[in-house]
């Protein structure tokens, strides 16, 4: 049995002498290259493996889904909507207005004949001026001004309202001929009702309305009714009735001034349809007029518009798509995000590197430097440029860049201080002095045998910054100082809400961009760490 025994150990002996492990054979030892160990250590952490699914998810969301959407960044959405516009104004005219046939109806003339009128005089003379200048009170607050029997000009408060919405003034040239454009033989003014100009006759009605050719196209009064853009076709049917309206609740005291309610509801029936038109109507004290308004229909921004098949996550406060706001700002706010961060370590590595390996007065005048850099105050620096840029009027996209550009040059100093402690320990160590010893240049000791044994800790560093950019650009763009529309960025997206209501009301509008930020920068946080405890497991805790 024991020689049995021997004889199988001596023949696996021979076989294991004799045969070539492979590649697959069970028994070989597997080693891994140190990339693989960090890789493995780092997959083995499930807080980061999370940060790492998290922030692929948002790579794909900003810039997959840019491309997948229907809808383009800039592009806007309108709809049909009832809103209260304003179709007309009407103010009382409490001013005497001069109407002129003569040009000595001077200024000066005009100015004496109001003050000699509420004095109660029929007549006035000016001094250095030999004419005497007879007053005719010719009706309600409209007085006719001679001078020998001859008519020159006149005053009232009546104005002209034409019914197409031309200017209450365009006929002011004629208004002497409406008024009193004749006189009898004893001087005193009568009214000629009739009056041809350009081929057309005019008459004016007892009521105060204005014919033309037999057709009524105005009237005369104290109230002024100008329509507002297209609807300059109210009759004068409509316009007396406005003015009594107005009147009769104004001196009952129903009107409720700079409000909407029931007593300002104005209603015409229309008589060549029948139907109710309904105003409102809202006193404005600042130019003493009355508004009137009326619910029409209006092709306008889409805003404010709730979550819907169309728009998934509704719309913003300038009728555009949410979502696809949400994507491009993502781009934006990561690129932003990569570049300063890259800039930063770019500019890190190199001066961090030269002072460390250099020493001497070269390593104390960089850290000088560094120090007057740490004492510069970003967050008012950033202001100011922000506010300079907002009175320059510079261009969305170079602002962008501007703005990567000054957040990489602010963010250096605290790379080149870890570069440079980190070199400072590894110059002396023996590779290093191997290394001099083969006769190889500066540059190429720096950046080819320091530099790269810095790189995992630069790995950590700039994932983990790249939070930390993407925070402040969002901060900066939710003050108005970064990036600007047209373009979105998850940070002025937030900037939209500007007010209580908006916060409170439209919850589709900020609160998807600051889950956005929220995530991202949690992400870029975890895989930072699950990439500082993979490079080296002794900081693991």
């Amino acid at each position: 049995m024991a020689e049995n025994n021997k004889y199988d150990v001596e023949k696996n002996l021979n076989i294991e002498e004799n045969e070539e492990l492979s590649l697959n054979d069970d028994r070989r030892v597997k080693v891994l290259s140190p990339g693989a160990m960090v890789a493995k250590r780092f997959f083995r952490n499930r807080v980061a493996v999370v940060g790492l699914t998290i922030l692929i998810i948002m790579f794909l969301f900003s810039f997959v889904g840019g491309i997948i959407s229907p809808y383009t960044e800039k592009q806007f959405f309108y709809t049909y909507e009832m809103r209260l516009k304003e179709v007309a104004g009407a103010k009382q005219n409490t001013e005497f207005r001069y109407i002129v046939n003569d040009d000595s109806f001077t200024p000066l003339v005009q100015a004496n004949t109001v003050l000699n009128i509420n004095q109660g005089k029929d007549s006035f003379k000016i001094t250095g001026d030999s004419n005497t200048y007879n007053l005719s009170k010719d009706g309600e607050d409209l007085y006719s001004v001679s001078v020998d029997g001859n008519i020159i000009g006149a005053v009232a408060k009546d104005v002209v309202n034409i019914t197409n919405g031309t200017s209450s003034f365009d006929l002011s040239y004629n208004a002497l001929k409406i008024f009193c454009a004749e006189t009898d033989e004893d001087g005193t003014a009568t009214i000629d009702r009739t009056f041809e100009l350009d081929g057309d006759t005019y008459e004016v009605t007892e009521e105060g309305g204005i014919l033309k050719n037999g057709s009524e196209i105005g009237y005369i009064s104290s109230y002024i009714v100008s329509p507002i853009g297209s609807n300059a076709d109210f009759t004068v049917d409509f316009k007396e009735e406005l003015q009594t309206f107005i009147e009769e609740n104004d001196e009952a005291g129903n009107f409720v001034r700079n409000g909407d309610n029931e007593k300002t509801k104005f209603v015409y029936t229309n008589p060549e349809t029948g139907e109710e038109e309904e105003y409102v109507l809202a006193y404005n004290a600042a130019d003493s007029r009355w508004v009137v308004k009326r619910m029409k229909e209006e092709y306008v921004y889409d805003l404010y518009k709730a979550p819907s098949k169309a728009h998934w996550l509704g719309t913003d406060g300038n009728g555009m798509d949410m979502l696809t706001r949400l994507m491009y700002g993502g781009r934006v706010s990561l690129v932003i995000g990569f570049i300063v961060v890259f800039l930063e370590i770019g500019l890190g590595v190199i001066i961090g590197g030269i002072s460390g390996f250099f020493g001497g007065w070269v390593d104390f005048l960089i850290m000088r430097i560094c120090e007057v850099m740490f004492c510069i105050p970003s967050t008012p620096l950033l202001i100011i440029i922000g506010a300079a840029m907002d009175a320059l009027g510079v261009d969305p996209t170079l602002r962008m860049i501007y703005l990567m550009l000054i957040l990489g040059f602010l963010g250096w100093p605290g790379i080149a201080h870890m570069v440079r402690g980190q070199i400072l320990s590894l110059r002396e160590q023996e590779f290093m002095t191997a290394a001099e010893a083969t006769g190889l240049s500066t540059s190429r000791r720096i950046f080819k045998h320091l530099v790269p044994n810095v790189i995992p800790q630069l790995i950590v560093t700039g994932t983990m910054g790249l939070g930390s950019a993407i925070l402040t650009e969002a901060t900066l763009s939710f003050l108005g100082l970064g990036v600007r529309f047209p373009f979105a960025s998850w940070g002025n997206i937030i900037n939209g809400v500007n007010d209580t209501y908006v916060l409170t009301t439209y919850l589709w509008v900020w609160i998807p961009a600051g889950v956005c930020i929220l995530l991202t920068v949690l992400a870029f946080n975890l895989v930072g760490d699950g990439l500082r405890d993979a490079f080296d497991p002794r900081m693991k805790r």
